[in-house]
């Protein structure tokens, strides 16, 4: 184990790991655990005592987190910095609200805590999505065991098990509880999601000779594993939490989980503008009290008024909500593309991924096991089509990817006989549902019956043979044999598939055409030369052959008889992958994204499937986790920089890989989908459950389920994460841009009152301020919410895939931003100002109107250059004519905006209610044209930047 990662690695119970106590029941004779389990293994427990240990013990499942109570779950919502910073602004507002005499009503007061209540709910209603949809992946029967109880056989639910009842096991039954094997015969399951090891295990109820790691204790099964092949029977000796998934379950109370990128920097964000709220807040107040000369309490009330209004406008109120609106469209379009995000901001960053690493199986590649090619005496054919489906043909010629039809009858021949023989000596099925494919059994076994559809005739013909006899396949022989009766031909035969070495050197002829020829040493060597092409393209082989015996031949001891058989030929079987993968991994890897293969295959396998995706290039290699558990921190980390492909790991390793990609500053998306790969996901940035392969242990610590397993789908969730972040940049350099104008306008209004005319228009030595407190919120709530919530779901504009992924310590409001921000505020409030100063008497342009219609022709300034700012802020780079027309909502948040504000203005009860004077069109049109200014000032910028910028992506 690596002296790098020891705080998280070691944890984790490896499947290297032993449990050598006396009670370990792995190592005891099954008699004894039986006796001390008080169990006759033959008859079972009864009912009563069955219900007594249940109730004493527990129900056989995984403990789960308590639900979160309701009220945790909506004070949970409130614990952002910004709806503090918000709560606090109210809190000012109903203060001086109170003691100008409580007239009225405290609008500004009511707008955010309906803003505050608004980002509650909705966060309420998404986490509660995500449950239901996370809930809708799960099986919709319970898991069922039989059982032996009272000597019959019955069906009871697997929550029911206890401590020795004796399961009954078959071929597609899921493993219910711990037990220690009391018999079995060719049993074989599949401990993938406990161990990782993708082939399926031999079971054998002998004692284990010596403890042994958790994969290879042969007399044990565990809960959450799979039957492939066989029968048994098994005493149980553990339950629910006990279980070796419960050990595993149990890590997970311990792996912390960590903020987001994007809510650490939502924190830091409220932090910075509280401070800067509270400084302009004072500043002004300041600078209004020197500038005017306050002395009367009125005055002074009106100059507090201004700075708490100020205040209230420099903070972004509609951010919370429209943030969770923004991730919750995100969240909801992902879940469309059967990508459940559990938890709205990890949504986003799901956008930061820059390395994506996946398990092979059933994730980048069908997880069906394929037959693509036939090696023969004659020679070699390749069979199209992939997966279940029977669907392909067989195709020879020099080059047999690209060739013809199979015309050699001999060649035909001998692939008929190959496939037909790999048919019988089998027990898995291919069964067909509602046009859809699957297999029972092992899935090797299952592609010569689906290679076999792919040869007119060939089903046909094997479905007649009659099953005499068989020899199980057993990881000692690496062979199966089966003795078959062919109908009216007056002689059985004896079919034998295994390991190619293994099945040749039993072999003493071999078939080519219709005549059986001596294997002499030319054509042996012929025959492993194609089992050595085969295995160099990283095909898995089985070799096939037969021999005659004679009907009515004995079944007893027929392994004795496996040897003079006459080589039928090779196969070659790869699990392919799937055929949206490629591009997906192409479109990763333009977006910046490592894309990672961690599997438990052969590394010649995982080498050529991601050779095959474009993960690697070609001659790149594998490391196993053999070699990463010799590595120490350093090492490791050098080793994930360039390191794409691990191959035979188990699944401790993915938490060394997970931690050393961390520690390099990667932010990692992490799948898996057996239960000991759960610490690793919940560790990663971005922990990716498997939907339908999955175990609940695995989902319930992910931070995204997959419902289809598609690695594709994980692209395309990781560009609505990008377009997430470019929406969630959008609104916040549109809000603080606005209000960073409103700010320009009142801090340059008090401090240069007498250049622009204000100073003593009032005529009556009051302060005199360019906007009224009032008409500051108005503002807010014209033009801050609609137009941001519609930013928020604009489409993509700038090709977010065509840029690397953001840094783990880059600012979402980076310093061209701020940039951006304070120069489009100042071009806003000098805009404000002029025009305030052209339609009033005095200052640099000589005006004639009154102070109301002057302000109210700069108030409409600074909300229409606030709804230009809407099209600038879609882009920092990007022209605001690119796309203009692609978001509706956009247009109509503007649309909506600019009838409010001529509302506001010409209706008279809204007059008197925000201190506004009719316009004429005269004024209307300056106002248009000063606003504008806003939008050609930042064309004009963003040209320039592109100009010195040539290439460079936004």
């Amino acid at each position: 184990m690596s002296s790098g990662s020891p705080s998280r690695a070691d944890r984790l119970p490896s499947t290297s790991s032993t449990d050598s106590g006396p009670t370990d029941p792995s190592l005891r004779e099954v008699a004894d655990v039986a006796r001390e389990l008080g169990v006759d293994p033959a008859v079972g427990l009864d009912d009563t005592e069955a219900a007594r240990r249940l109730a004493a013990d527990g129900p056989n499942e995984l403990r789960s987190k308590p639900p979160v109570p309701l009220w945790r779950k909506v004070l949970d919502q409130f614990r952002d910095p910004l709806v503090a910073l918000l709560l606090v602004a109210m809190g000012i507002s109903v203060t001086v609200w109170w003691v100008e005499g409580a007239d009225g009503v405290p609008v500004d007061a009511l707008v955010i805590v309906a803003v505050v209540v608004l980002n509650a709910a909705l966060g309420l209603v998404q986490e509660s999505k995500a449950e239901n949809a996370v809930a809708a992946l799960r099986s919709m029967t319970e898991a069922t065991s039989t059982v032996l109880r009272e000597g019959r056989r019955v069906t009871v639910r697997s929550a029911e098990l206890v401590r020795g009842d004796v399961l009954v096991l078959a071929e597609g039954d899921a493993v219910g509880a711990d037990a220690r094997l009391v018999s079995a015969t060719a049993l074989r399951v599949q401990e993938a999601s406990l161990t990782g090891e993708s082939e399926a295990v031999l079971k054998d109820a002998r004692v284990l000779p010596a403890a042994a790691p958790l994969g290879d204790r042969f007399d044990m099964v565990y809960k959450g594993t799979a039957v492939a092949q066989g029968v048994g029977r098994a005493v149980v000796v553990a339950t629910g939490m006990a279980t070796q998934m419960g050990a595993i379950a149990r890590l997970l109370d311990a792996t912390e989980e960590e903020a987001t990128p994007l809510q650490r920097e939502i924190s830091r964000v409220s932090k910075v503008l509280g401070l800067t709220v509270i400084g302009i807040a004072v500043v002004v107040m300041v600078l209004a009290a020197i500038v005017n000369d306050v002395s009367s309490a009125a005055d002074l009330v009106t100059v507090l008024l201004l700075g708490v209004s100020l205040a209230v406008a420099a903070v972004p109120e509609g951010l919370p909500a429209i943030l969770s609106v923004v991730l919750a469209v995100g969240v909801q379009a992902m879940a469309r593309r059967k990508a459940v995000v559990k938890k709205l901001h990890s949504a986003e960053t799901l956008g930061s991924a820059s390395v994506i690493a996946s398990d092979k199986t059933g994730t980048l590649t069908k997880n069906e096991m394929t037959i693509q090619r036939v090696a023969t005496a004659s020679g070699e054919v390749a069979l199209t089509g992939v997966g279940y489906r029977p669907d392909g043909e067989v195709r020879a010629g020099p080059d047999i990817d690209r060739g013809g039809p199979l015309e050699d009858e001999r060649l035909l021949r001998e692939v008929v006989m190959v496939l037909g023989g790999g048919s019988l000596a089998n027990d898995a099925q291919l069964v067909e549902a509602d046009g859809e494919w699957t297999v029972q059994g092992d899935p090797t076994e299952a592609a010569f019956l689906v290679a076999a559809h792919k040869l007119a005739g060939t089903v046909d013909r094997v479905a007649e043979f009659e099953r005499r006899g068989e020899v199980p396949f057993t990881s000692e022989r690496k062979l199966m044999s089966a003795l078959v009766d062919p109908p009216g031909e007056g002689a059985w035969a004896l079919v034998t598939k295994g390991a190619p070495d293994v099945l040749l050197a039993r072999c003493s002829a071999v078939q080519v055409g219709e005549e059986i020829v001596p294997l002499d040493d030319e054509r042996r060597a012929t025959a492993l030369d194609a089992v050595e092409r085969l295995s160099d393209r990283a095909y898995r082989t089985l070799g096939v052959a037969y021999r005659r015996v004679a009907e009515g031949f004995g079944t007893d001891r027929l392994e004795e008889h496996e040897s003079d058989l006459v080589h039928l030929g090779v196969v070659g079987i790869i699990d392919p992958p799937r055929p949206e993968v490629t591009a997906a991994v192409a479109e990763a890897r333009r977006a910046g994204i490592r894309v990672v293969m961690i599997t438990g295959d052969h590394p010649v396998t995982a080498t050529r499937i991601a050779t095959d995706l474009g993960i690697v290039e070609r001659g790149a290699r594998a490391v196993t986790g053999t070699e990463l558990d010799r590595l120490d921190g350093p090492g490791l980390r050098a080793a994930a920089r360039t390191v794409s492909v691990y191959a035979r790991v188990a699944p401790q390793n993915k938490l060394q890989i997970v931690d050393a990609l961390q520690a390099d500053g990667h932010v990692v998306a992490m799948t898996g989908d057996g239960v000991n790969d759960a610490p690793a996901l919940k560790t990663a940035d971005i922990g990716v459950a498997m939907g339908v392969t999955g175990t609940e242990v695995t989902k319930e610590s992910a931070t995204m389920i997959l419902g289809d397993d598609n690695f594709a789908t994980i692209v395309a969730a990781v560009r609505q994460g990008r377009v997430i972040f470019d929406n969630i940049k959008k609104f916040l350099r549109y809000l603080l841009s606005s209000n960073m104008g409103e700010v320009c306008t009142v801090l340059f209004g008090v401090l240069f009152a007498g250049v622009v005319g204000l100073e003593g228009a009032s005529g009556g030595g009051a302060v005199v301020v360019p906007l009224l407190a009032t008409q500051i919120l108005w503002i807010n709530l014209v033009t801050d919410s609609g137009p941001a919530l519609a930013m928020g779901v604009d489409p993509e504009t700038d090709d977010v895939m065509a840029r690397p992924p953001r840094g783990m310590h880059e600012r979402i409001i980076d310093a061209r931003m701020w940039t951006g921000v304070l120069s489009i505020g100042l071009v806003m409030g000098i805009a404000t100002l002029l025009t305030i100063d052209i339609f009033l008497p005095g200052g640099l342009v000589e005006g004639s109107d009154s102070l109301a219609v002057a302000r109210t022709a700069g108030f409409t300034t600074l909300v229409l250059a606030q709804l230009f700012n809407v099209f600038n802020s879609r882009s920092e780079t990007t022209s605001a004519f690119h796309r203009m027309f692609v978001n509706r909502w956009l247009w109509g948040a503007v649309g909506l905006g600019l009838l409010l504000q001529v509302a506001v203005v010409q209706v008279p009860f809204l007059q008197v209610a925000f201190g506004t004077a009719s316009l004429d069109l005269a004024h209307w049109g300056v106002a248009v044209a000063m606003a504008s200014s806003v939008l050609w000032f930042d064309e004009i910028r963003k040209l320039l930047w592109r100009a010195r910028h040539r290439g460079e992506v936004a």
